[in-house]
Formats: structure tokens, sequence, C-alpha cells
């Protein structure tokens, strides 16, 4: 068995039209791992994902899950597979307990039903119909029946949506957990703070196409940090110590506020700050940070509009 659990070559989707929502994407994700796939609404996040999960066969090149092809070998796949919909489905009528027996009858080496709907915080809710479930509750729902199979390879589609701080951390840390027992996982969500947290590696769509993939650590350190501060009055930004040997890549003035780009971040930092002790002044609204997934989400998606305006 390969480590590649899932492996992606040049997959092309088109619907009725012409319209091309996946143009030529390629990725890999190993045992175990938690993949990312991200993007703005219409990147080709949900088509590629709906082709993974066999419900509908690519336009063009080739997918493979555990070593088949999710669409025509999907006896061979699904057994061994968890998907959560963004939009799950189920009998508003029937109740909780009911929903997650009948959900077990259509699964095969089910895990026991209480059991699962515990993990995911519903088990004091069985006897409530499910039309009855507060947006929050539903996602839960479809996240319990999504594992009631114990998957190999679990697919998250906007697994957080609708739930609140907590409900969202709790599913982080179920998730973190199935990751940590050796399912693959792979993940598409709103949330670049979820991905941070979750992934191990990401890619970013843009218009059906890969614009940036990797490590989630190394995609954001892609993008500069930043240092921001008032000028002291009586100061301008010539009389700032030289930038370009700090490492700062560019800078911006707003009114009084600077907003400096680094790649090195901690000497700027320490530059800055003993100029303002040498000098006797304060800095005030001071902001020290890295990048962040989102700002490196955000610039990923600039540029490669950019690219494609250019190049047109």
């Amino acid at each position: 068995m390969t480590d590649q659990v899932i492996d992606v070559t040049d997959l092309r989707r088109s619907y009725a039209g012409g319209f091309e929502a996946v143009r030529g994407t390629s990725f890999t994700v190993g045992r175990g791992e938690l993949f990312a796939l991200l993007g703005t609404n219409g990147a080709g996040k949900t088509s590629t994902l709906e082709v993974l999960e066999g419900l509908a066969r690519p336009t063009g090149g080739t997918v493979r899950v555990l070593g088949h092809d999710p669409y025509r070998e999907r006896a061979a796949v699904r057994p061994r597979t968890g998907v959560m919909l963004q939009e799950g489905g189920f009998p508003s009528e029937l109740t909780v307990d009911e929903t997650a027996r009948m959900w077990a009858g259509c699964t095969s080496g089910a895990r026991p039903a209480a059991d699962v709907l515990a993990s995911v915080g519903l088990g004091g809710r069985g006897g409530v119909r499910v039309k009855q479930l507060s947006g929050g509750e539903k996602r839960r729902l479809d996240l319990a029946m999504a594992l009631i199979g114990d998957p190999e390879v679990l697919f998250l589609d906007e697994p957080t949506t609708g739930l609140d701080a907590e409900g969202r951390r709790e599913t982080w840390d179920l998730v973190r957990a199935l990751r940590d027992r050796g399912t693959t996982v792979l993940l598409t969500t709103h949330y670049l703070e979820e991905a941070e947290q979750l992934a191990d590696r990401l890619a970013i769509l843009h218009e059906g196409r890969i614009a940036a993939t990797g490590r989630v650590a190394d995609v954001v350190a892609s993008q500069p940090s930043q240092i921001s501060f008032e000028l002291p009055e009586g100061y301008f930004p010539g009389d700032l110590p030289p930038l370009a040997p700090l490492g700062v890549t560019g800078h911006d003035v707003q009114g009084r506020t600077v907003r400096l780009r680094t790649d090195e971040l901690q000497r700027a930092a320490t530059a800055l700050l003993t100029w303002a002790e040498g000098a006797g002044v304060a800095l005030r609204r001071l902001d020290v940070r890295a990048a962040s997934l989102e700002e490196a989400f955000l610039q990923i998606a600039k540029d490669a509009t950019n690219e494609k305006e250019t190049v047109r």
C-alpha cells in the first residue's frame, strides 16, 4: 500500500456550457496527514472534493483514493471513507438516534451509534428531531455520520460552519485526535485560522488552479512580517534608521502611521526599538506581528489575479 492515500494528477472538471471549474490541479495527501484545500468562492474546492468523494467523474486527469478510482471503483473506496458534505440533508422528522441507527444500517463496520454521537457532543440529544436541532447541532450530526464507519480517509467540507467558538474548538480537538490515530483528512474551510491550526499541508486554489501549496509554515513564511507604529511628533520617515539593511522590503505611510514589511522581524524590531530608546521617544500604537495565513492567502490570491491580468 502506497503512503500516498490521495493522488490527484492534472484534474479537470467542466460543467455544461463549457465552464471549467477545475483547470489542471495536482497534489498528493499522505497517510495520516491533514491537508487543507483553500480558496475563495468559486475557486473549485467543492468541485475537486466531489470528484475525490466519487460523486462525480473528472473531465480530465486522474484521481486515486486508496489506490482506486473513486468513481469507477466506488465499491472499493466508499466503505473506507467518511464524507461530511456542506449540508447533510437527513430526514427532518427522524430523531438524532433514529438517524444514527439508519445511517449505521447502511454503513459497513459501523461503530455503536451512541459512541459516535457522544464523541461530537450529541449524547444527550438522541430524542430530538433533526428539524429541531440548531444549525451547529446539525453540523455535529453531519460529522457524526461521517465518522460512524471509522473511516481511513475523511473528507470534511466546511465542517464548522454554524458552530459557535466553543463548538469549533471542540471539533478541532476531535479532528486532531482522528489524525493522530492515523486517519487521513482532506478539509475545505473558509476559516483560515482553522486551516492554520489543523493542517499539515495545504493548497490554495484560485480560479480552478493551485496558486500555492506546501506546509502551512512555509506558505505563511513566504509573506513578510509587519511592524506598524505612529511616528512621534516632530519626526518624519527619513529620521528612521536605514531600513534596507534591516530586511525591510517595503513600507507605506498614512498620516503619521508607518507600516514596515520585513523578512527579518526580530532584527528590524530590535533596531527600531533601539533607535526609539536612543532618541528618547515612544512609538505609540506599536504592533509587531509575523505574517498570518490570512495575509498569505489574500496576497497569493491577489498575485494570481494580477498575473492573469498581465498575461491578458
